[in-house]
């Protein structure tokens, strides 16, 4: 059976702000999915990050820094458990699907390291993550010259997805992983790639799009531009252990 006929993981992260190495989690979905599209099983949390979350955060995804204090739990135990959740899917063998998988998995090692837990590898027994399905990855990859911007609301509108609320974790899990099915559906080259195989060919794809972007922006005016092209985790997380 092709994996986007398979019992599939998805995953977000609702944060305090956009770089993924200082942000902290606020909320968190997994939500499993199986080979007929029907959600079987649900994980929710709400963080009290243990810092202020910006006025611009909370306009995004609705949650206060009055409410996170009041009604959500220890940030250091929402992180463990959500990389224990992770962990056990992955040893099992199935993909964990997450839109702009570097962006969540970054942030959530970041918050692992900042905490004192062990990584995502350690719970491995000290192997790669993986298999990870982004579906933003493979989005630009397959459909590289598509006009339009690639937000999952955009993508989402593209492949024929209904994301019911834009910004709530669980919303966004669940559209990432119809996202990969119709992706999928679309492009027979990605469904008949195995796990392992897509998720390497995944570390090829974003290489690619961040060497042509980095050498767009320098083109552009700025010399010293930078672009991340490291997947689905950056350096710095990666190092830590």
């Amino acid at each position: 059976m092709a994996w986007h006929g398979d019992t599939l993981v998805g995953f977000d992260l609702e944060t305090t702000g956009t770089d993924p190495l200082e942000a902290r989690i606020v909320t968190a979905s997994i939500i499993e999915v199986d080979g007929g599209g029907d959600v079987v099983r649900r994980r929710d949390w709400l963080a009290d990050p243990g810092i202020r979350i910006p006025e611009q955060a909370s306009a995004i995804h609705g949650i206060s820094t009055e409410r996170a204090a009041a009604e959500g739990r220890p940030v250091r135990e929402v992180a463990d458990e959500i990389a224990k959740t992770l962990a056990a899917y992955w040893e099992d063998g199935v993909p964990i699907v997450a839109y702009n998988a570097s962006f969540d998995l970054t942030l959530l090692s970041a918050e692992l390291r900042r905490h004192g837990l062990p990584s995502l590898s350690e719970r491995l027994g000290g192997v790669d993550i993986g298999p990870v399905v982004d579906p933003y990855t493979i989005d630009r990859a397959v459909d590289r010259y598509r006009r339009g911007k690639r937000t999952l609301e955009a993508v989402c509108g593209e492949y024929g997805v209904v994301l019911e609320a834009a910004h709530q974790a669980a919303a966004d899990a669940l559209a990432a992983v119809r996202v990969a099915v119709a992706i999928a559906e679309r492009h027979r080259q990605v469904a008949e790639l195995h796990p392992a195989e897509l998720h390497e060919r995944q570390i090829s794809w974003y290489r690619v799009w961040a060497e042509d972007f980095q050498a767009f922006l320098r083109r552009k005016g700025d010399p010293e531009a930078v672009v991340e092209s490291t997947w689905p985790l950056r350096p710095a997380v990666l190092a830590a252990g």
